[in-house]
């Protein structure tokens, strides 16, 4: 008969054993030693003991465990192949051998050697603190060669991660006495391999330029030796189909396909070229929105108010949502449990829109049992909890479980979260189980700044965004530059007595050298705030503050206005400030409002009384494909006086930041004899401002853009800046408009965004400090 073939791992052939019996005439045995194949066996024969040969470390017992034939028992040609496929299974042997020898059962094995010591050679990209972990190999355990296989694809993968697909990792061993061995992974790391170029094919609507925008991936440039952005990783190509799908679907392409993603390599197999074949459709506008209920409690004009969707609108799932959200939430406002909202979408493709029918319907009575929280080793269970309107006993609304769960991912205290749901103790229970990975959520930041307003500053930071698992945030910072000094604490609990309402506490320190007068200033101050929402997209921040103000080292030669200021005053103010905006909510991906109102109202106490007002109203949209951004912001500011004059720290001043084409405490109320700045009581700024790709691959970050500023500060409560050398002197403080036109360079980079505004006043007074060039460039590290 033929004899098998020997597995990897086996040496030895069972030798071909004749036993005569008077029960069996002959019997011709072949080699046992193998996975692949076994002889066969004549028949069985008995087993009066058996011997166990070669073993060090692995006791008899755990061999005779896994061999499962005992003394006394018939065995065959099937029972010896199981057994040998146990052994060996096992991963404790190199070799076995199992061979009859009469009426004894000999089983010999050679024993894999133990690991003396792991090591790691050849990385200098990834060290081997982070790659250690990742092994199941060993130090002093047993070696097993699939096992460090499987570590060395483990280790290829990381670095696949890393953008290194061409890493190599391969397994070594160096013996050493006493059946112990070195197990190195020697590691050829390769280069960075990178995106050199992203298409996409079948797109009409919008450009290769503004897809790029869009998606996660983006081209190596100027920078690919800092941006990690641009690294060829496989998972993140991935993500970019399904962002491509979310950009076009909130755009009404609801047709819209990602037919498919293909990297290729390029010849030298040091980059790729990643293309996206995709498939737009037509985009669809909402034709006509109806409610519908069979339900006799329900009043549909009373659900139909509540509804967001208009006809004419660009369709988008987004404002669906929006609405259906409004709705349940208005059944839940008047005590109908078990309400569902279904929107049932009819086409027109005769006009190209879809007709919206919002069903109030009554969904299944299943109530919720319990929400268990897992994974969350240091942020509490109640910081979960609260992103849940649901409690345990409510009725189960399927889309607010989803509303919470996006609800924890903002957080961003998780790097995964999973919520879903099961059957609990009962058809009519659910459970619903919310799993989660923590993250890193505190940061140590030192960075630099510069303006050619400002000078250089040097920050150093700290921030902790859940502070002892509790959902808080702490912040800590230090700034200081050429003439000032800012040392900043903040505070801040997102859930204040178990609801949505923020307590806010900040102290400051505040020192300034004015580089625009001989004087300085010091503040230090304690804020506590309270902000809550109003409505959908508005938010009310009520606010106290208490602070005292120093103007001190007043040179003799500074304005007269300046030095009647000179001395510490004590501010009790309390305030508000409403917000508006439509930004966060996503539902025009293309445009978005921001409205900001306050007041300031000190006197209640402290030394100070006055009323100051402020207000800002931005809006922002991109025209031609997306590939234009259009802003637009009017910006003002007002101080009453309820007693005496107004100090300098009270006043407003503008600057680049507000007004650009001037120097900061460039415009407005000035002493004409020092040439001192004294700032307004009211200030009014309007800017225009677009920025448009350059015709410049975009992986390099540089656009272009145009602004129109226009703007003044004025009014003073004392204009008199009289002394005894010039006893005439008064002060121009009415309302003046300057207004600037510019052109700017947008540099966006992983350092940080750097804005090169080029300007000339149009409009301005003698007495002006205009700037024709600004730098601002902010690196953080």
């Amino acid at each position: 008969m033929k004899i098998a073939k020997a597995a990897q791992y086996t040496r030895h052939f069972l030798k071909i054993q004749c036993i005569r019996t008077v029960l069996i005439a002959s019997a011709a045995i072949g080699s046992v030693a193998g996975l692949s194949q076994a002889p066969a066996y004549a028949q069985s024969f008995p087993v009066s003991s058996i011997e166990i040969e070669g073993n060090q470390r692995i006791e008899d017992a755990t061999i005779l465990s896994f061999l499962n034939v005992q003394p006394g028992q018939n065995v065959g040609a099937a029972q010896l192949n199981d057994a040998l496929q146990r052994l060996q299974r096992s991963g404790l042997f190199e070799t076995v051998d199992i061979v009859p020898a009469g009426n004894r059962l000999v089983v010999t094995v050679k024993e894999f050697p133990t690991i003396n010591r792991v090591n790691i050679e050849g990385n200098k990209r990834l060290k081997d603190e982070d790659l250690l972990p990742l092994l199941q190999s060993q130090s002093r355990r047993v070696y097993n060669p699939s096992t460090a296989e499987a570590d060395a694809a483990l280790l290829a993968e990381g670095y696949n991660q890393a953008g290194r697909v061409a890493a190599t990792v391969t397994p070594r061993i160096i013996p050493r006495s006493n059946n112990r061995v070195d197990l190195v992974f020697e590691i050829a790391e390769g280069d960075v391999v990178e995106v050199e170029r992203i298409s996409f094919v079948g797109n009409r609507a919008y450009s290769d330029r503004r897809l790029r925008r869009v998606i996660g991936s983006k081209q190596a440039g100027l920078l690919r030796s800092i941006i990690q952005s641009d690294t060829f990783l496989a998972d993140r190509i991935a993500f970019d189909r399904q962002l491509l799908r979310d950009f076009y679907l909130s755009r009404g392409y609801v047709d819209f396909q990602v037919l498919s993603s293909t990297p290729e390599l390029t010849r030298n197999r040091d980059g790729y070229f990643v293309t996206f074949r995709v498939r737009e459709g037509q985009q669809f506008t909402v034709g006509e929105v109806t409610t519908f209920s069979d339900l006799p409690e329900i009043d549909i004009d009373e659900f139909q108010a509540v509804a967001r969707l208009k006809p004419g609108q660009t369709y988008s799932p987004a404002r669906v949502e929006n609405t259906i959200t409004r709705m349940e939430r208005l059944a839940i406002q008047k005590g109908f449990n078990f309400i569902r909202v279904e929107p049932r979408i009819t086409r027109n493709e005769a006009d190209i829109s879809l007709d919206v029918e919002f069903a109030v319907i009554r969904g299944p009575r299943v109530f919720v049992e319990r929400i268990d929280i897992e994974g969350n080793a240091t942020t509490l269970d109640r910081v979960i909890r609260r992103q849940f309107n649901t409690v345990e006993g409510d009725p189960f609304n399927p889309r607010e479980i989803r509303d919470a769960a996006e609800r924890i991912r903002a957080l961003n205290y998780f790097s995964n979260v999973d919520v879903n749901t099961r059957e609990g103790s009962g058809p009519e229970q659910v459970v619903v189980d919310v799993d989660v990975d923590e993250t890193t959520t505190g940061s140590l930041g030192f960075g630099v700044s510069f303006s050619a307003d400002a000078g250089t500053s040097f920050n150093v930071n700290f921030l902790e965004r859940n502070f002892l698992g509790r959902g808080q945030t702490l912040g800590l910072s230090f700034d200081t530059g050429s003439d000032s000094q800012d040392t900043n604490v903040r505070f801040v609990e997102p859930a204040f007595l178990g609801r949505d309402l923020a307590l806010g506490l900040t102290a400051y320190y505040r020192t300034t050298d004015q580089e625009f007068s001989d004087y300085d200033t010091l503040r230090v101050g304690f804020e506590p705030s309270l902000t809550f929402p109003v409505s959908e997209n508005g938010r009310l921040t009520l606010s106290y503050q208490i602070s005292r103000d120093s103007i001190k080292n007043v040179e003799s030669t500074v304005s007269p206005i300046i030095r009647r200021d000179e001395s510490s005053a004590y501010t009790s103010a309390v305030g508000y400030t409403y917000s508006y905006d439509t930004r966060r909510s996503g539902l025009n991906p293309t445009s978005g409002v921001l409205l900001q109102f306050g007041q300031k109202i000190a006197g209640i106490g402290g030394g100070l009384r006055y009323v100051q007002t402020t207000g800002l109203l931005a809006a922002e949209t991109r025209v031609a494909r997306e590939e234009v951004n259009l802003r637009a912001e009017l910006e003002f500011g007002a101080n009453t006086r309820l007693e005496g004059n107004s100090r300098i720290t009270e006043r407003f001043f503008l600057g680049p930041s507000k007004l650009r084409g001037f120097e900061g405490a460039g415009i407005g109320p000035r002493d004409p004899n020092t040439d001192d700045a004294l700032g307004g009581n009211f200030f009014a700024v309007a800017r225009l401002e677009a920025d448009f790709p350059l015709g410049l691959p975009e992986e390099y970050g540089i656009r272009g853009g145009a602004f129109f500023d226009v703007g003044s500060v004025w009014g003073l409560d004392d204009v008199n800046c009289s002394t005894a050398t010039s006893p005439n002197c008064v002060v121009d403080d009415g309302f003046s408009l300057r207004s600037v036109v510019g052109v700017s360079l947008l540099w966006d980079t992983q350092l940080g965004p750097l804005r090169f505004n080029f300007s000339r006043a149009l409009v301005s007074e003698d007495f002006d400090k205009e700037q024709s060039f600004d730098l601002t460039v902010s690196t953080r590290f």
